[in-house]
Order: C-alpha cells, then sequence, then structure tokens
C-alpha cells in the first residue's frame, strides 16, 4: 500500500473517531464537559465543516488508489474547519481542554499533508 494512502486513511479513521467523540460525550453529559452548549458548538461546527463527509471521501478514494490531487483538495478544506475548532477550543480552554490532544493529533496528521513532506522539499540556503 503506497505510504500516501495509509496517511491519508489513517487521517479519515482520526476524523471519524473525533466526531464519534464529541458526538458521544454531548449525548451522554460527560461529566468532564461543565458547560455542554460548547460542546454542543463543537458538534455543529463539524457539521458546518461536513467533517463526516470528508472523512469517508479521504477513505473512498484511497481505499485502494492514491489520489493525490483530490486528497490534497480534502486535506485542506478539513484544515479550515479543524483551524476553527482549534481556535474556538483554546478560546473556551477550561470547558473544552478534554479535546485539546485529539485536536493535536488531527492537526499533527495534517500536517504529513504538506507539500514539504512528500519530498518536495525546498533545500536550505
Amino acid at each position: 500500500m503506497n505510504f500516501g494512502m495509509q496517511k491519508a486513511n489513517m487521517l479519515a479513521k482520526n476524523i471519524n473517531s473525533f466526531i464519534k467523540y464529541v458526538r458521544h460525550s454531548y449525548e451522554n453529559r460527560s461529566s468532564f464537559y461543565t458547560n455542554h452548549d460548547k460542546l454542543y458548538q463543537i458538534k455543529l461546527l463539524i457539521e458546518e465543516y461536513k467533517f463526516q463527509i470528508i472523512a469517508d471521501e479521504l477513505y473512498r478514494i484511497n481505499q485502494f488508489s492514491w489520489d493525490e490531487k483530490y486528497t490534497y483538495i480534502l486535506v485542506e478544506q478539513f484544515k479550515q474547519g479543524l483551524n476553527i475548532i482549534d481556535e474556538y477550543v483554546k478560546n473556551n480552554y477550561t470547558e473544552l481542554f478534554m479535546l485539546t490532544a485529539r485536536l493535536h493529533t488531527l492537526k499533527s496528521l495534517t500536517t504529513l499533508f504538506s507539500k514539504e513532506q512528500d519530498g518536495k522539499q525546498k533545500l536550505p540556503n
């Protein structure tokens, strides 16, 4: 299996697990979150930026072959939503601190898709 395919599938699985975690925490009124309205806002942002569709599509297009162009488009769309959610969590850190580890994992996985990581890096001067 191509390394790019593996990265894309790993990102898709982690997006799905993040969505499930937020949904489960909100529905079960987890005691870690004192303000469930803020968690609901995260849930709405996930829906607004279509994380589920992006994850499903990433997995679908990279299941059997590596589609570099479309994968990078999807990752860029995901990054836009992820940056907004990350900023919201930073601004409401005391209520949403439990999400920081999962967000850090997702941000790390998206950096694997930068052009510099794919062997096209610029040489230092």
